[in-house]
Parts: C-alpha cells; sequence; structure tokens
C-alpha cells in the first residue's frame, strides 16, 4: 500500500511538473514527493496513537523540507507538491487525488475551535502559490485557487478564485480531463476595463465626456 501511493505520488509530479525528467530524479530529489511520504509514515503513527512519535517525523519533515503537514491530515495519493517550501496542511484538513499545491500555500484554521477546523480541498484542484485557504469549508473538484488569495468560504466545484478576499470570477471547465493550467490573465484587471467602457458609454449619453487639454492650453496655464 505505502509502496502504491508512492508509486501515484511520483506519477503525479512527472504528470504536472515539465521539468521532471524521470520518476528515479523525482524520487530522489522533489521535496513534495519525500514530504507526502514521511507524512503518511507519521499519519500511520498517528492513527495507531504513537502521536508524539508521529509529531516528531513531522516536526524533522519541516526541517528537510520547509513543508509542515500534522500527522492528522489527511492526504489522497496522488496529490503533487511543487517546490513545497512554506506549504502547511492543518491537522483536520483533507486534500483529494490529483490535487496541485504550489509553494506557500496555506491549509489554516481561523481560531481556536474545536473538531473540524481545516478545509477539505476536492479531487484535481490547483492551489496557488501564497493562497490561505482558511476554516472547515470546502473546495469543490476541479477548482482553481488564485495566488495569494484568501478564502473564507466554500468554492464551488469547477470555479477559479481570486482575491482578498476570494470571489468567483469563473465557473467551467469539462469533467471529462483535468485542465491545470493557470490563468494568465487579470481578472480584476478586465472587470475594471469593464467598468471603464461603461463609463465612457454612459458619459457619451449624457454628452459630459472628459475631454483631454491640448499642449497650449497647458502652457497657458503655466505661465499664467
Amino acid at each position: 500500500m505505502f509502496f502504491k501511493r508512492l508509486r501515484m505520488d511520483i506519477a503525479a509530479a512527472k504528470r504536472n511538473d515539465p521539468a521532471a525528467r524521470n520518476k528515479f530524479e523525482i524520487w530522489l530529489t522533489y521535496s513534495g514527493v519525500r514530504a507526502l511520504s514521511r507524512h503518511r509514515r507519521a499519519h500511520f503513527f498517528y492513527r495507531i496513537h504513537f502521536k508524539l512519535l508521529a509529531r516528531i517525523i513531522s516536526q524533522r519533515t519541516k526541517r528537510i523540507t520547509g513543508i509542515e503537514i500534522h500527522p492528522a491530515a489527511k492526504i489522497a495519493p496522488g496529490v503533487f507538491i511543487d517546490h513545497g517550501q512554506g506549504v502547511v496542511i492543518g491537522e483536520t484538513a483533507e486534500v483529494g487525488t490529483g490535487t496541485v499545491l504550489y509553494q506557500g500555500c496555506t491549509l489554516g484554521g481561523t481560531g481556536k475551535e474545536t473538531g473540524k477546523r481545516h478545509p477539505t480541498v476536492g479531487e484535481n484542484c490547483v492551489i496557488s502559490a501564497g493562497a490561505k485557504i482558511l476554516g472547515n469549508i470546502t473546495v469543490g473538484d476541479y477548482a482553481k485557487v488564485g495566488a495569494g488569495a484568501v478564502v473564507l468560504r466554500d468554492v464551488p466545484p469547477h470555479a477559479t478564485v481570486v482575491g482578498v478576499p476570494a470571489r468567483v470570477v469563473r465557473i467551467g471547465g469539462s469533467k471529462d480531463g483535468v485542465d491545470l493550467i493557470q490563468e494568465k490573465d487579470d481578472p480584476m484587471l478586465k472587470e475594471l476595463c469593464a467598468l471603464r467602457e461603461r463609463v465612457f458609454a454612459l458619459e457619451e449619453k449624457l454628452g459630459i465626456g472628459y475631454e483631454v487639454p491640448k499642449d497650449e492650453d497647458i502652457q497657458h496655464s503655466d505661465e499664467e
């Protein structure tokens, strides 16, 4: 079972990282694969109530890889942590198969709640660099969380969310395949451009459009 999950983790890295040359290199050098492998060992000891040993393994993994995963977190096989530095996954967090986590992302809590207090991330999601997903919320299957986003509410399946706090900017995608290519455009910029066009249209209707001053007017104003 351990080796089957390890093979799935390595395959996920090979599938999602164009820089990966072969599976042997991934096994030897990828910090995300090493962190997940050590986490599964820590999770095993945690489940059989050797919790101190589990935490020792977890903290040693943090020092070696820069990735902190609580031993109780439930991470399915086939997850890929890319680069991984600064990734934090809380105690009651759950991550589904095929999900990609980039550096600096956090699956954390919002305070001192007890019970389920960390996110549940579905299958084949993309959690971009620096994203913070906080609280007992659900990120649906095939969802994408933009870089630096702060997610405080549930994310629907196939949705793309960006911003602080995060909001849905697009819902769509094929259930037949997984699109892990992140958006190249800026949804905020697109929204501002759309608002600007509406303002121009309204000004044109009202006849109060802004007139750009001419060079001679500016020079005359300076002389005064």
